[in-house]
């Protein structure tokens, strides 16, 4: 018996939307032949929408109730067909299973193109790597790369694994990944992800993580994540199915009892089916992923677009969230005769054999052509010295210019950025202090902007992060964000997202490191930053935001609230067409082909309020 099952369902599975579409046009077609009695046959044509259209909804029904007792709207359909049949209203049943089939290839078209979206946004997997062993080159299926395996990429190839460059320089297209539109400078020790694309240069990498592991097939992981059938709404709808097929059946047992009359028990089943209600929900939630994915958020959980619709705070990490997450010049001062584009110079020349962060943010900032550097030396935990057009040049903090003096008024001047949470380098030239150079890391552009929208949305933001209040002060004022809580380790921003969640809040966390993984996760809703984020935030999270366009998260909450409205009004309409087709149907005013029609064409409805949400953008 279970190896029978198994092959039914194997068979029912085949095809997909291809077999929908198939079996409709023939059970079509049979039903016109049917109705205008066109082609004399020895039975009636309608057979052929039944057989193909109705046998599958009988057959899966039946595997339900024998695997599960799963009783939900293919039962109900499954008795009517039936129940239509043994009464000889054989129109009646092909009617009843060509809507039902419409119904299935509406949800089916719609569910991928939802999904379709989302797979345009991460790709493919990378099929074959080019492995490197005993200087021999061979070309392997990706998935046989294991980690510490030796990669070749070649220019116009995508990089099967994540790793990180051993020989050769390189431009890598991280868009995939990041939604950066420039190429990324690559060299010896850099990390690349699978799915990105060498732009110039070969090179050879280790591989790092390989499989299921990669950058890739993570972000492929959250699509498959995307289940509808997660919400606790699609939960509920499927409760009352279950109910009303017990109501339906007494129904139907009652008027025949009373009245005498099977051909209105029939109707009853045929309009009673909750295949509308049924898909009032996951429609409408599979429909607003689909949206989502247009503006490039993952959704993981299907039921956390509910949630956020719900949310009355929003806190967010600084860092990466709402601002760049890296280093920029912002300001460049003089205290000499030197300019200030003298001072840059000399600084950038120092600086571009510098492995520190703070450097090449000075060096990748700069924009123009670089002097040349001779003698370099690296000072670790103080700065550069370097050798540039004759003069010595010295960049670092105070460490490195211990035995040069700081005038207080310039000690003041710069004590004014670092109060503000910025980064300053001295640039010494010829041990005389020459001017300095101050690297902060900026505001997103459309952070403001976003955040202004959120407060008319009637959401509260909050900042946690875990900076120095100084600089967490700065950002807040620049973005009006009026609750702060700085120097928050992972643990405090978790007790303050508890907090609000005791005060009755429903609260949604937005963040992209390591420390932000516990918030994200006790948040009613967490949203990760999917290009800066790390990969344990986007784990923790149920969305991820691909290319950390932030500007997007009022459109995602104002989504979030027309897909709550969405469903509320699709389950009161399929709610309020079942109960008038039995009242008509119990009147006898109603009969089993005009019942199909009016019970599939609420379904059919349903599936189309729910498409809407495909394209919706608030106006």
């Amino acid at each position: 018996m279970k190896k029978m099952i198994e092959k039914v369902e194997a068979f029912m599975e085949l095809g997909g939307i291809k077999k929908d579409i198939v079996f409709l046009v023939l059970g079509g077609l049979s039903l016109i032949i049917s109705m205008f009695d066109l082609i004399p046959l020895p039975f009636d044509a309608a057979w052929v929408a039944i057989l193909l259209c109705g046998v599958p909804i009988i057959m899966g029904a039946m595997i339900g109730l024998m695997t599960a007792f799963d009783i939900k709207a293919d039962v109900l359909v499954s008795l009517a067909l039936i129940a239509s049949i043994c009464i000889r209203e054989d129109f009646a049943a092909g009617e009843v299973a060509f809507i039902m089939q419409l119904g299935a290839l509406l949800e089916d078209l719609t569910v991928a193109k939802a999904r379709a979206g989302i797979e345009r946004l991460v790709h493919l997997t990378p099929q074959t790597a080019r492995l490197i062993a005993d200087g021999v080159e061979k070309v392997i299926p990706a998935e046989q790369v294991k980690v510490g395996d030796r990669i070749r990429v070649l220019p116009g190839e995508r990089v099967a694994v994540d790793g990180i460059i051993l020989s050769g320089q390189t431009s890598v297209n991280q868009a995939v990944m990041t939604g950066e539109s420039l190429p990324v400078d690559k060299t010896v020790g850099d990390e690349v992800s699978s799915g990105t694309v060498n732009q110039f240069g070969a090179f050879e990498m280790k591989a790092t993580r390989v499989g299921e592991d990669s950058s890739i097939q993570r972000m492929i992981k959250l699509v498959q994540s995307a289940d509808a059938g997660k919400a606790n709404i699609v939960g509920l709808a499927d409760k009352w199915a279950t109910w009303i097929v017990v109501i339906a059946l007494s129904a139907a047992g009652l008027t025949w009892a009373f009245t005498g009359e099977v051909i209105r028990a029939v109707t009853i089943l045929v309009v009673f089916c909750p295949c509308a209600l049924v898909l009032a929900t996951p429609t409408a939630i599979m429909a607003a992923i689909g949206n989502a994915t247009k503006h490039s958020f993952l959704v993981r959980e299907g039921d956390a677009l509910e949630r956020l619709s719900k949310v009355s705070k929003i806190t967010f990490d600084k860092t990466g969230t709402l601002t760049y997450g890296t280093p920029k010049v912002t300001a460049v001062k003089s205290v000499s005769d030197y300019g200030e584009d003298d001072i840059y110079a000399y600084a950038a020349a120092a600086e571009q054999l510098s492995e520190h962060p703070l450097g090449k943010a000075m060096v990748r900032c700069y924009g123009k052509e670089i002097p040349s550097c001779g003698s370099f030396q690296m000072n670790p935990g103080e700065g550069v010295t370097a050798t540039v057009d004759g003069k010595v040049v010295k960049a670092g903090n105070l460490k490195l210019l211990k035995d040069i003096t700081i005038s207080k008024d310039l000690s003041d001047s710069a004590g004014e950025y670092l109060n503000e949470g910025s980064t300053v380098i001295y640039v010494a030239l010829d041990d005389v202090l020459a001017g300095y150079i101050v690297l902060s890391d900026t505001v997103r552009e459309e952070s403001k902007q976003m955040i202004a929208a959120l407060g008319k949305l009637g959401v509260q933001p909050v900042l946690l992060t875990g900076d120095h209040i100084n600089a967490a002060d700065a950002i807040a004022a620049q973005l009006d964000i009026r609750e702060v809580h700085a120097n928050c380790l992972p643990e405090d921003k978790l007790n303050h997202i508890d907090s609000y969640q005791k005060n009755g809040d429903v609260v949604c966390m937005i963040g992209d490191g390591i420390n932000d993984a516990p918030a994200l996760k006790k948040a009613n809703v967490g949203i990760a930053m999917g290009g800066a984020g790390s990969a344990i935030a986007v784990d923790a999270a149920d969305i991820a935001l691909v290319d950390d366009e932030i500007k997007e998260l009022p459109h995602l909450l104002s989504l979030s609230k027309r897909m709550t409205a969405t469903i509320k009004v699709n389950l009161t309409f399929s709610m309020g067409l079942n109960f008038l087709a039995i009242a008509l149907a119990i009147t006898g005013l109603l009969g089993p082909v005009f019942g199909a029609l009016v019970h599939n064409a609420g379904s059919v409805l349903v599936i189309v309020n729910s498409a809407l949400l495909l394209n919706w953008k608030e106006t």
